[in-house]
C-alpha cells in the first residue's frame, strides 16, 4: 500500500522495542534525477513507498532492528511458532491502513505470551488472536490454477532467501548465528526471529511449506521427515493423556498401530467405525469426549471415501477436531479444508515428491493447530534435511502433470479390469461399483492413481500374475512415475496369519496397483498379457 507522510507505528513503546524507530533510507539517496516518480518496494518493511527522483523522499520509510526482516516475511508469519511481534505489526500494516496515527493516540497494549501461547492484542481493529489473523495474500492472484501454484508458489514472488536463481538454493546449515549478542538477547525476549537452529526450521524447507500451503488453501504448512512422522506428532500433539480419538477400519497398518499399541500408553482410548458409518461417528462424539477425528480419504487399500463436510458437521458440534489423511487423493484432486476439515496429512514420500526417491510428510491447516505440533516437532525432532525438501520442490513442479497422467490410467484400468473375466472384484472411486462413487464425484476432482482389485484365484494364482507383470516395480509405496504393483497380503501383512488377515479384509489374491506416468497402451498390454499367463 502507499504511504505518505508515514509516522512510526505505535504499537509498541519505545522502551519496549530499543533500535525500533523511522530514519531516512540511505540507499535511496541520490536516486536517479528526473521529473517522474517511480515506487520502490520496501523490502525490509513490505510496504511501498513512493518517492521522486529529485533525491528528496516525499515519505518516510522504516528502517528496523537486526534480524527484523525475516519476521515481516509472509513464510515467517505463517511457519514460525516464535512470531508475535512480526505478526502484531504485519497484521496492523495489512489490516489497517489508518495505522499511521498521529503519536498522541492511543497505543495499543501488546501481550506477548510463551512460544505455545496466542498472542492476544487489545486494539480495536486487529483481530484478537493473532491465530486467527489472515493477511491479505496477492502474491499468487495472476495465478489461477493449481498446475501454476505447483511451479511457482512460494518461489515466483515472495521467496525468503535472496537469489536471482530460478530454482529455490539448498541451505544447508544445522545452526543460525547471531551477529551480537544484542541480536541473541532481542530474539529470545520475541523482539526478532530466527530459525535458531536447524531442527526449527530451515529457509529451503520453508519454499516447501509455502508451496503446500498455497495448493492446500491453509494458513500453516509443517513438513517432517515422514508421513508417519506427520501422523504420530499430530496425534501426540492434539490429543489429551487420557483422550478419545475416532478412526475408520480400513487404513495404513503402521497407523493402526501406533493407536492400537502405543496410544493406549498414555490412556488414550480407540472408537473404530467404518468409514461410512455416521452412525458410528455420531454415537462416538455423543458418548466421549473425543478429542479428534482421524482418517483417511480415500482409504487405504480399499480406497472408501469420508464424506469429509458431513463428519466435520458432527464433529464440530462437539468440540472435536477432523484430520485427514489426503495422501491418496494429492492436494490437486480433493481439498479438505475447504471442505470443512481442521487438518490434512500427507506422506510427502508418495504423489507430492513423486520420483520415488525421498521420504517426507506434511501437516496442513490453521496457524494456530499447526503450531501446537510445531512446538512438539522441536522437541521430538523428526526434521526434513533441506537435501529432501529441494527434492520435494523439484517433483512438485510437474505434480499436476503427474496426477492428471495417473488419474486418466487408473480410472481407464479400472474399467478394463472390471470388465476382465479372470478379476473378481475392483476398488476404485472412480467406479459406479464402488461404494462412495456418488460422494466421490462431489468432493474429488479426480480419483487418484491407485487401483486394488482382486484376481480370481488364490494365492499362488496372484503371485504368478504380479510376477509376469513387465513394467511395474514390486514394491511397496505409490505414487511416483514408476509404476508399482504389491499383494498387500504378503508386503504388509505376511507377519500374521491368514485368519487375522482377514479380519482386515485383506485376502490373499489382492492386489494394490500404482499407475506411474508411463504410456496408458504400454501399461495396459502388460495387465493384459500378465492376466493371460494366469
Amino acid at each position: 500500500m502507499a504511504v505518505s507522510s508515514f509516522q512510526c507505528p505505535t504499537i509498541f513503546s519505545s522502551s519496549s522495542i530499543s533500535g525500533f524507530q523511522c530514519r531516512s533510507d540511505p540507499d535511496l539517496v541520490g536516486s536517479p534525477v528526473g521529473g517522474s516518480s517511480r515506487r520502490r518496494v520496501n523490502a525490509t518493511a513490505g510496504i511501498s513507498s513512493s518517492f521522486t527522483g529529485d533525491g528528496g523522499l516525499s515519505s518516510r520509510i522504516l528502517r528496523f532492528p537486526p534480524n527484523f526482516v525475516r519476521q515481516l516475511s509472509i513464510k515467517a508469519r505463517r511457519n514460525c511458532s516464535n512470531i508475535g511481534v512480526a505478526q502484531i505489526v504485519a497484521a496492523k500494516w495489512s489490516n489497517n491502513p489508518s495505522s499511521a496515527a498521529p503519536e498522541a493516540a492511543a497505543p495499543p497494549v501488546v501481550v506477548l505470551k510463551s512460544v505455545d501461547e496466542e498472542v492476544v492484542v487489545a486494539k480495536e481493529g486487529i483481530r484478537e488472536k493473532i491465530g486467527s489473523v489472515q493477511l491479505t495474500d496477492s502474491k499468487h492472484s495472476f495465478l489461477s490454477s493449481d498446475g501454476s501454484l505447483t511451479v511457482h508458489a512460494g518461489e515466483r514472488l515472495g521467496r525468503g532467501i535472496v537469489t536471482d536463481a530460478i530454482t529455490t538454493p539448498v541451505v544447508n546449515t544445522s545452526a543460525y548465528f547471531f551477529k551480537k549478542t544484542a541480536e541473541l538477547i532481542d530474539f529470545k525476549e520475541k523482539r526478532s526471529v530466527s530459525f535458531e537452529y536447524g531442527r526449527y526450521g530451515n529457509p529451503t524447507t520453508v519454499v516447501l511449506e509455502e508451496k503446500i500451503s498455497a495448493l492446500e488453501g491453509a494458513e500453516s504448512t509443517l513438513v517432517m521427515a515422514s508421513g508417519m512422522c506427520a501422523s504420530t506428532v499430530m496425534l501426540l500433539a492434539l490429543v489429551p493423556a487420557g483422550g478419545h480419538i475416532v478412526t475408520t477400519t480400513d487404513c495404513y497398518r503402521k497407523t493402526r498401530i501406533f493407536m492400537e499399541n502405543f496410544l493406549p500408553k498414555l490412556g488414550i482410548t480407540v472408537t473404530v467405525i467404518d468409514p461410512a458409518d455416521i452412525a458410528g461417528l455420531e454415537a462416538a462424539v455423543n458418548e466421549f469426549k473425543v478429542s479428534l477425528f482421524f482418517t483417511e480419504s480415500p482409504t487405504n487399500p480399499f480406497l472408501r471415501c469420508v464424506d469429509i463436510e458431513l463428519v466435520s458437521e458432527i464433529c464440530h458440534k462437539r468440540g472435536t477436531l477432523v484430520c485427514i489423511d489426503g495422501t491418496f487423493a494429492t492436494p490437486l484432486n480433493q481439498k479438505a479444508l475447504a471442505l470443512g476439515a481442521d487438518l490434512v496429512v500427507h506422506s510427502a514420500t508418495k504423489y507430492i515428491g513423486g520420483h520415488n526417491d525421498v521420504l517426507a510428510g506434511c501437516i496442513c491447516g490453521s496457524l494456530k493447530l499447526v503450531s501446537e505440533i510445531r512446538n512438539l516437532h522441536h522437541v521430538l525432532g523428526g526434521t526434513l534435511n533441506p537435501n529432501a525438501a529441494y527434492l520435494i520442490i523439484r517433483g512438485m513442479k510437474t505434480l499436476h502433470l503427474r496426477v492428471q497422467q495417473q488419474n486418466s490410467t487408473a480410472f481407464r484400468m479400472a474399467e478394463i479390469l472390471e470388465a476382465h473375466p479372470k478379476v473378481s472384484h475392483v476398488y476404485y472411486p472412480g467406479l459406479a461399483s464402488h461404494p462412495e462413487h456418488e460422494l466421490a464425484k462431489r468432493q474429488m476432482t479426480g480419483f487418484g492413481g491407485v487401483v486394488s482389485f482382486e484376481i480370481d484365484g488364490d494365492i499362488e494364482t496372484t503371485i504368478k500374475f504380479v510376477d509376469s507383470l513387465k513394467i511395474p516395480y514390486i514394491a511397496p509405496s505409490f505414487g511416483g512415475c514408476e509404476s508399482i504393483v504389491d499383494q498387500p497380503a504378503i508386503m504388509s501383512y505376511w507377519d500374521l496369519p491368514q485368519e487375522e488377515r482377514l479380519k482386515y479384509g485383506i485376502k490373499d489374491n489382492l492386489v494394490r496397483f500404482s499407475f506411474g506416468v508411463e504410456d496408458f497402451e504400454d501399461v495396459k498390454a502388460d495387465i493384459l498379457q500378465a492376466l493371460e499367463a494366469i
